[in-house]
This record gives structure tokens, sequence and C-alpha cells, in this order.
């Protein structure tokens, strides 16, 4: 094997540990580190103390209470006799060194400090106790502690003469006490501490033996343990271990001068300083190489995505313009097929008003003719009951004339009779002259009768025919006054149809003018179509034209006007309609 290869034999560090900054990325090291270069005794890797054991998560016994008890009890008992002996001492310095005014200010001042101390002491301990220990709290307590004992050691100073040995010894004597309490407090600390995180890592103490022999080496040991949070004590021997072999193994590679050693190969002697392994040191710049690849990588991929985004974003605002613009634009068929459609109802009304007028002047006509027929009927009528009278003046002249015939036919009977007894002796044939004639007269009568009844019988036919045209004329007269009635409505109704497509063409012109949206048009469009149903807003309180416009325009005839399918969209519709009517919208 040559002096240049790293060897074989040698065994991994520990691979529980790490280093205080996060090492992560490829585990194949560039070299590899020897585990042992000497022989070290096993305790190397134990601890004296035992301090890397843990406490029993289990529940204390009674006579493990009882023992608790009693060194709470003890505990107190200490601190008791710690603060009667320093409590006279501190208040009579503070009186008489301090110039606090009178001995009880003093006793104040002691007792202030020492209540001071053991709050601060309780409050530690059960913070301890419910696991959330306030670490900084006890350097408070150290300081005050150390204050009380340089008070303590003041008041027994000597006066007007030199310091002498046994001075020293009383002056520390009064420290003894709030020593040995703080140490019990902080034994009590650690024991709480440990009862109530039963799995949390101790830290292992170094042995004493290795600070008697190397002092400095174990300093710069317990240091780094410090510094880095390194809590075994073996593991952080085999790191130096493992440090001074690849130093060793370096400076035989380049025969003895580091120098000519390339930084990367003396990574693990710069970077040990920060709590970094042999092999996490060598790593770092395959590491840190890799990292930069993939920062390189996810800046690559950042700028794609970032190019993507923004292709997306200009593809999307185009389609969003296009979009736009296809909306505009069926706005605007729209507009312009409601202003054509207006624009033909207008024609449409108008055409209406020409034919309602041309039908007016009909009816006009019509009733003219009707009334000259009427007139023509009156005479009719009037000639009618002329001929009646005449008829019967002329069945009364026949009747009359019929009684003269029957009083002539008297007459002659009776001439008969005189002459047939008058003259006895007229002979046979005048006698059936005159009864021919007789007979001769009495057809005649009956002739003139018969035709005096003819007469009468006319003129009855000419009266009846006389009412019967006199019934017509009047019927025709009431049709062409219903007709002239209808044409009138017509009129008005073409008149109010071509107002309201005047007042919806200047409305469109408005909006258009405006550039309102579709919903502002069909709001303000709904408004109109209340006005021309009829709704009068001046009078009403505004919940009163909202339901005026809704038993004028229902969500139906919204929807059909709309095209909406939404009941929902209508109602808001008629809503905001009156709402622009309330605040006094007329178009």
């Amino acid at each position: 094997m040559a002096l240049t290869d790293w060897p074989r034999t040698a065994a991994e560090p520990d691979s529980d540990s790490a280093s205080p900054a996060a090492v992560s990325g490829t585990r194949t090291p560039v070299s590899r580190t020897p585990a042992v270069v000497s022989d070290a005794p096993e305790f190397v890797s134990e601890t004296e103390s035992g301090t890397g054991t843990k406490a029993s998560p289990e529940r204390l016994t009674g006579t493990q209470r009882w023992a608790t008890a009693a060194i709470v009890v003890a505990a107190l008992a200490l601190a008791g006799i710690g603060l009667y002996l320093s409590f006279e001492h501190v208040a009579d310095f503070a009186h008489k060194e301090l110039r606090f005014d009178s001995l009880g200010k003093g006793q104040l001042f002691a007792v202030g400090v020492d209540v001071g101390i053991m709050v601060m002491i309780a409050v530690d301990l059960l913070m301890a106790w419910l696991n959330r220990p306030i670490s900084w709290i006890r350097y408070p307590v150290w300081l005050l502690t150390a204050a009380t004992v340089v008070l303590n050691a003041a008041s027994g100073a000597p006066k007007n003469r030199a310091w002498e040995l046994l001075d020293y010894v009383a002056a520390g004597a009064h420290g003894v006490v709030p020593i040995l309490f703080i140490m019990v407090v902080e034994l009590g600390r650690t024991a709480i501490d440990r009862l109530v995180r039963p799995d949390q890592a101790e830290r292992d103490s170094i042995p004493w033996m290795r600070w008697t022999l190397a002092p400095i080496a174990t300093a710069r040991i317990f240091r780094r343990m410090r510094l880095w949070g390194i809590t075994s004590y073996p593991e952080m021997v085999r790191r130096d271990q493992a440090l001074i072999a690849y130093e060793q193994w370096l400076t035989r590679k380049h025969n003895g001068d580091l120098s000519e050693a390339s930084e990367d190969e003396r990574l693990p002697m710069t970077m040990a300083p920060y709590g970094y392994t042999v092999a996490q040191a060598l790593e770092l710049p395959e590491k840190q190489e890799s990292d930069a690849e993939k920062r390189e990588e996810e800046a690559r991929q950042r700028r794609l995505d970032a190019a993507t985004r923004q292709e997306v974003a200009q593809k999307k605002a185009e389609a969003e313009r296009l979009e736009a613009d296809g909306q505009l634009e069926a706005v605007r068929a729209r507009v312009d097929g409601e202003m054509g459609q207006a624009r033909a109802h207008a024609k449409a009304q108008v055409g209406a008003a020409e034919r309602a007028a041309v039908l007016e002047e009909q009816a006009l006509e019509t009733a003219t003719i009707a009334e000259a027929r009427a007139r023509e009927a009156e005479a009719g009528r009037r000639e009618a009951q002329e001929r009646e009278a005449q008829a019967a003046a002329d069945v009364q002249t026949a009747e009359l004339e019929r009684q003269a015939a029957e009083k002539r036919k008297e007459a002659a009977e009776a001439d008969r009779v005189a002459a047939a007894e008058a003259q006895a002796i007229e002979t046979q044939a005048i006698a059936e002259a005159r009864k021919a004639a007789a007979e001769a007269d009495r057809g005649a009568a009956e002739t003139e009768r018969a035709a005096a009844e003819t007469r009468r019988r006319a003129a009855e036919a000419d009266r009846q025919a006389a009412q019967e045209a006199e019934r017509k004329a009047v019927a025709d007269a009431g049709v062409q006054a219903a007709r002239k009635r209808e044409a009138e409505a017509e009129t008005a109704a073409a008149e109010t149809r071509l107002a309201a497509a005047e007042i919806e063409r200047r409305a469109v012109e408005m909006e258009d003018t405006a550039r309102l949206t579709p919903r502002e048009r069909a709001v303000r469009r709904v408004a109109r179509m209340a006005l021309t149903a009829g709704l009068i807003v001046d009078g009403l309180a505004p919940e009163d034209v909202h339901g005026e416009l809704c038993d004028l325009i229902s969500i139906a005839t919204v929807q059909r006007e709309f095209a909406v399918s939404s009941t929902d969209t209508a109602s808001k519709y008629r809503q905001e309609a009156a709402v622009l009517l309330v605040h006094g919208y007329r178009p």
C-alpha cells in the first residue's frame, strides 16, 4: 500500500453524530480516516460520572418519595440557614456602609435580595417541572447570590489594618453555604428535568483524569462540544482522533510539507473548528458542486417556468382580447339589431298609422254613405207611410163605393120591385135584362172591393219594407260607428307605439353614447317597458314603485325579452329598474 493511499482498515466515524450545519448530499467520501491511531484505553468511550444514562420514566416508589421529601426539607433547611447567616451581616453592612438611613431599611434591603433569589429559584424549578424551562433565569440567581457573598465578606473585612490569611479564610467562609445552596438547586433542577424529559439526550462529562493529564487539549474538546452541541464525549474523541490521523496521512502524502496540499485536502483542518468531521469536510466540495448544479438547474427551471408563464399570460391576454372583441362585436350586433328592430317597429307603426288613417277615411266615407242610406231609408219610410195612407184612403173609398154599390143594389132592387109592382105588364125579357144589369153591377162592386183589398195589402207590404229598410240603416250606422271607434283606437295605439319607438331609439342612442354595459342597458330597458306599460312613479314610495313594476312587468316577460334563463337575474333586473326609476330615470 502506498503512502498516498487511505488505510483500508480504518473504521468510519459514528453515523449518529452530526455537525451543527445540515450536511447532506452524496455519502461517498473523498477519502477515509482511520478510527484508531493509538492504543487508547477502553475507558475513552465511557463516562466516569455516569451522566450519560437516561432517567427511568417509571413513577416513584414510596421509599423514593420519602427520600425526595427528605431532600426537599434538607434543601429548605439549608436555604433557611444561609438566609439567617447572611441576613444580619447584609442588613448591618447596608445600614453602615451603603448609607441606608436606618437599620430597618437595611433589613428590608436584605429581605428583598433574599426574597428575590428565592422567587427566581422557585420559578425556575416550577417551569422545569412543567417542561417549559427558562434557562436564563439561573444567571440572575447566581449573580445575586454572589452579591450576598460579597456583602457578607465585606461586612467582616478588617478595618485599619492589612488583610491576613485568616481574614481571607473568613471571607471565603461566607460563600460556603450560598454555594452549597446553589449546587443543591442545580441538582434539583437537573433531577426535575430528567424526570419530565426522560428521553432527552444527556451531555457526557469529560473524565477528570483527562483534565489532569491534558488540560489544554481537554479544554479545546470541551469548547468544541459546547459550541457545536455535541453531547457524546466518545464521539468527540473519535472526531479528534480522525482529524489527527488525517493530518498525519496528509503529511506523509506530501512528504511532510502540508503547504503542498490543495485547499480541498486541507478542508478537514479548516472546518474542524466549526464542528465538521473529516468525512463531512471532504464531502463539502462535491456537495457544494452538487448544490451549485442543483441551484443552476433550479434557476434554469425557474427561467423556463417564467418564460412559460409569460407565454401563457400573453396567450391568455390575447385570448381575453379576442374574447372581448367578440363580445364587443356581439354587443354592437345586438345594439344594431335592436336599433334596426326599433326602426322596423317605427316604420311598421307609421305604416299602421297610415293604414289606420286610410281606414278612418274609408270609415268616414262609409259613415257618410250610411247616413245617405239612412236618409234614403227615411224617405222610403215616409213614402211607404204615404202609400199606406193612400192605400188606407183607397180602402176607405172602396168601402164607400161598396156601400154605395149596395145601396144602389138595394135601390135597384127597390126599383125592380117597384117596377114589378108598377109595371106588371113588363115582359120577361125586360126583367131578365134588368137582372143581368144588376148582376153586372154586383160583379163590378165585387171587383172594386177585391182591388181595394189588393191595394191595402200592397200598402202593408210597403210599410213593412220601409221598417226593414229603417232597421237596416240603423244597423249599418252602428257598424260604421263601431268601425270608426276601432279605427280611432288603432290610430291612437299606432301613435303610442310610434312614440314608444322614438323613445326607445333615443334611449339606445344615449346608451351608445354613454357606453353602458349590457346589464345597464337591460335594466334601463326594463324601466322603459314599465313606463310604457303605464307605471306612474310620482307620488309612490320606493317599495311601492317596485311592487307596481312587478305587477306590470312579469319575470317571464323579462326572461323572454332579454333571453335570460335565470329567474334570479330577471328579478334583479326588475329591482335595479325600480331603483333607477326612484332616482329619477326618465327616457
